[in-house]
């Protein structure tokens, strides 16, 4: 994929060296002039170098049509520069003002029913109106001029999480820029009629024209999946086109100046291509809030794995984070003592050479008065911000010791993430709704995991053949080209883990034919003419399937009906003869070429996968690195990460993943150590629960 970019990063202020970047965002427009000089004088304490200024501040700024009051930015931006804290400064663009949506009502979008969202939360604008465009792109030319030449701005922010309100329009400005993206990605529209497959319920169109986006067709009914498909693409491609004009609006007055937007990476956040988009901002920034409960930790690395495959292994910007609770689920769960600090040093672990949150000091008022903040309601004198500054600490000890700057190792396994396998599985007429491309490869992450190897989390159109292994955990969409990456990687000598539900349809949605896998048949080896869909809705129906090593497979497996000559048996189902699943292969390997697949057909969850993940590694002679084991514990108890530098500088990165005490080997000096205590003569430390420690080896 190509990259269009060049990646820059925010430069310290003037006689500032390089450090990681600590701060979140600051929202002094919520409160009174004389709360920011404790603003600053806390910040300092804490260690804060960088604060994010004015992200939903465009009613504060341009208070009506063309009048723009400038003073209390100004302010504010010369108090944190004075103070030493760098400004990621907002295009402030996020949300339009009242008096905006008020005069033009026609620049809010419009949901499936053509029902309008009116002003009263965020984001109640469509990418595609060029009256919106007008508007925002004046002020991004306004801002951009102002703050040209001030030598605390050492980013800019372009508005905030595209899509995350605003992902489908459906109005009429939005139809006629889908016609437009249809012309343009296929010509003619006997090529459009061919890729949504319009012959099937009489859908043929003669013309552009004709063509609409996914409006509401009755409850109940099934959208055409070719057209759902390429409208998500389209929605992407015009939230895209939007920040590409707001950055270059900026870019062309402030030319030095590194621009980013801030991205919502997590194991479901699969909204927007953000592998595409990673190829147009300089430096990409994330947005990460953790999943409650037992998943936090590993969900966090596989996210943060997943960015830094966005980012290509360069250094990227942890842009949001909560420090306890957030406040839009529907029980919002505090952090447990010690995940503040654990979380940003498992996020630095993973290649972020910045820690920010969401936000600096908690809001009184508004919707998000109970998500929490850097200074909480209580304020100083509370366990949240002494946390605080006990990170910025540890940050500023990383700092020293030269962690900016390097990237983070190299895994010896890729696993492959794709969009757009998600999207086209989103819909809802598929083999079981159970079943999605996204929640594989968390299940895969996590059982690398338990049995002690990190993986690499990289995008379909990353370099994920460079790998000594490659999963592809339910990547549904396959097209001929990266179907032969597929082949050239095994046939080269590479080792291949695919699973169920892989190379099913082609980039248009059509079906391989042939039987599944039908884009890599020839490479795994076997051959399934039907799924076998498992749940608990109709009594009697099969909620699992038992194989002979012990694993249990749910939700979906492949009725194998064919193995090629040579391939190998590891795992055959076990079940009632009357279902025609008894003795058919569950798990297979296949050589191909100089190298070897291993098929997965089924899914067996994050503990079927650790169970059988030995069976499958032997069999394919991958052996396992053992400095993951926990001395007298079991594999995998602790995450082990590296980060190395270009001069040899290496840094050891070492979590408790479970609610128990765990021994793990120490490697290298002690730099830092939370929840831990560390033998270093015996080479030994005992993690606590969210417990760390990092170490410096060279």
């Amino acid at each position: 994929m190509t990259r269009h970019q060049t990646h820059r990063w925010p430069q310290p202020l003037p006689g500032n060296e390089r450090r990681l970047w600590f701060g979140g965002d600051y929202n002094p427009d919520q409160w009174p002039e004389e709360v920011w000089d404790e603003d600053v004088r806390l910040m300092r304490r804490a260690g804060v170098n960088l604060v994010s200024v004015g992200i939903f501040s465009w009613a504060n700024i341009e208070v009506s049509d063309g009048v723009f009051e400038f003073g209390w930015l100004d302010r504010i931006v010369r108090k944190l520069g004075d103070a030493g804290i760098a400004v990621d400064l907002a295009s402030a663009t996020a949300s339009p003002p009242m008096w905006l949506t008020q005069a033009h009502p026609e620049v809010l979008w419009r949901d499936e029913r053509g029902d309008v969202c009116w002003p009263g939360a965020r984001q109640h604008w469509r990418a595609t109106s060029p009256v919106f465009r007008r508007y925002a792109l004046r002020l991004c030319r306004a801002m951009a001029e102002h703050y040209r030449g001030n030598p605390a701005v050492v980013a800019w922010h372009v508005n905030n999480e595209y899509g995350c309100h605003n992902r489908f329009d459906y109005s009429d400005d939005a139809a006629a820029a889908f016609r437009r993206w249809c012309e343009r990605r296929y010509g003619s529209i006997e090529t459009v009629n061919e890729a949504w497959g319009t012959s099937f319920w009489a859908q043929r169109m003669g013309d552009f024209s004709e063509i609409l986006p996914p409006r509401f067709i009755g409850d109940g009914n099934f959208m055409n999946p070719g057209k759902l498909l390429d409208f998500k693409r389209f929605s992407s491609d015009a939230l895209k086109e939007f920040f590409i004009a707001e950055r270059d609006a900026l870019a062309a007055i402030t030319p030095d100046r590194p621009l980013t937007t801030n991205f919502m990476v997590s194991a479901g956040g699969m909204g927007l291509d953000y592998d595409d988009w990673g190829g147009e901002v300089d430096f990409v920034s994330n947005d990460h809030y953790v999943t409650p409960g037992e998943a936090h930790l590993d969900e966090l690395a596989y996210s943060s794995s997943l960015v830094d495959g966005i980012a290509r292994k360069r250094p990227w910007f942890l842009m949001e984070q909560s420090t306890g609770a957030v406040n839009w689920r529907p029980i919002n769960y505090r952090k447990e003592f010690g995940e503040l600090i654990r979380d940003s040093l498992a996020h630095v672990a993973m290649g972020a050479d910045a820690i920010c949150y969401f936000q600096w000091r908690q809001s009184r008022a508004g919707a998000e008065k109970f998500h929490s903040a850097m200074v909480p309601h209580a304020g100083e004198h509370s366990e949240i911000f002494r946390d605080v500054c006990t990170l910025g600490e540890d940050l500023r000890i990383l700092s020293r010791e030269g962690v900016p700057g390097t990237t983070l190792a190299r895994s010896r396994i890729a696993l492959v993430v794709d969009y757009q396998s998600e999207w086209a599985s989103e819909h809802s007429a598929t083999p079981t709704q159970a079943v999605r491309h996204w929640t594989e490869p968390l299940d895969w992450f996590r059982a690398l995991q338990d049995v002690g190897v990190t993986a690499d989390v990289v995008p379909v159109a990353g370099d994920w053949a460079s790998y000594e292994a490659v999963v592809l955990p339910s990547v549904f969409m396959l097209d001929e080209a990266t179907s032969q990456r597929v082949r050239a990687y095994v046939e080269a000598g590479g080792t291949l883990l695919v699973t169920y539900y892989t190379g099913i349809v082609d980039e248009r949605d059509h079906v391989w034919l042939g039987g599944y896998p039908g884009s890599i048949g020839d490479v795994v080896g076997v051959r399934s003419e039907e799924f076998a869909p498992m749940g608990d809705d109709y009594p009697g129906v099969p909620d699992r399937l038992a194989l002979d090593n012990g694993a249990v497979a749910h939700d979906l497996a492949d009725r194998i009906t064919e193995v090629a000559p040579g391939v190998r048996v590891l795992a055959r189902y076990v079940d009632a003869s009357r279902t025609g699943m008894d003795a058919i292969p569950a798990i297979t390997v296949n050589g191909f070429g100089r190298g070897s697949c291993v098929y997965v057909g089924c899914r067996l969850g994050r503990g079927g996968l650790a169970a059988s993940l030995p069976m499958m590694l032997d069999a394919v002679a991958f052996a396992m690195d053992e400095r993951a084991c926990s001395p007298g514990g079991p594999r995998g108890a602790v995450m082990r990460v590296e980060r190395r530098g270009e001069d040899g500088r290496r840094f050891v990165f070492s979590f408790n993943r479970t609610d128990e005490r765990v021994r793990t080997m120490v490697e290298g000096r002690v730099l830092l150590a939370s929840l831990a205590e560390v033998d270093e003569q015996g080479g030994e430390a005992i993690l606590e629960p969210h417990g760390a420690i990092v170490t410096r080896v060279a």
